[in-house]
């Protein structure tokens, strides 16, 4: 009868602790999946980098893991009394990561449309100015390689196309809020990197 009972409890706890023991696990999963969510269907704004995106999930994740656990398991225990304090602050944990994912699928599937316009009309400002500048670059830029666009606001792009002095590109804006795209060159020469920094989210190759 004591090995009955001692193997009874000790399942017991095994189930307990298997029942509270999802939070850090959910915490790595959903932080991934989160991060690839924010990278390429951002709910706001567009694409950005991978590695920030990372950041960005990991420290919503753990602002769900400070906060949740404490309100939400108080108000998980009031309707499952039998669940012990950390079990029920886990489970709370887990819910919430899986509602943060949740929402932030939500709010960039709503607002794919608004990416995808964006990309489209990026795309349309590239294209521009590539016909610009390979009617008006000098010999020394031609062929156009190496172009790099950043947008500098709502529908403002700056592409550039590298020359033979790396520190002095061909630079284009497009305007693109009107019927066809409006064009000029920066006389300023400087690359994108130079200006926006090789890690702007902003930035893609042309």
């Amino acid at each position: 009868m004591p090995d009955r009972e001692a193997t009874a409890m000790w399942r017991s706890r095994l189930r307990w602790r298997l029942t509270g023991a999802w939070q850090w696990p959910a915490f790595a999963v959903l932080t991934a999946v989160d991060a690839v969510v924010l990278a390429r269907l951002p709910f706001a704004g567009g694409k950005s980098d991978l590695l920030g995106c990372v950041l960005a999930a990991g420290f919503l994740n753990l602002i769900v893991v400070a906060v949740v656990p404490h309100a939400g398991g108080a108000l998980l225990r009031r309707r499952r009394t039998h669940l012990p304090r950390e079990v029920a602050g886990d489970q709370a944990a887990t819910f919430g990561l899986v509602g943060l994912a949740a929402l932030l699928l939500v709010g960039g599937l709503v607002h794919r449309p608004a990416l995808r316009e964006r990309e489209g009309e990026s795309a349309r400002g590239v294209s521009a100015a590539t016909v610009f500048a390979g009617h008006h670059a000098p010999r020394a830029y031609l062929p156009l390689h190496g172009g790099d666009t950043v947008q500098n606001g709502d529908h403002l792009f700056r592409t550039c196309f590298e020359g033979p002095d790396p520190r002095r590109d061909y630079c284009v804006f497009v305007r693109t809020d009107e019927g066809a795209p409006v064009l000029r060159r920066d006389p300023d020469q400087s690359p994108n990197s130079a200006i926006s920094g090789a890690g702007d989210p902003g930035r893609s190759g042309a």
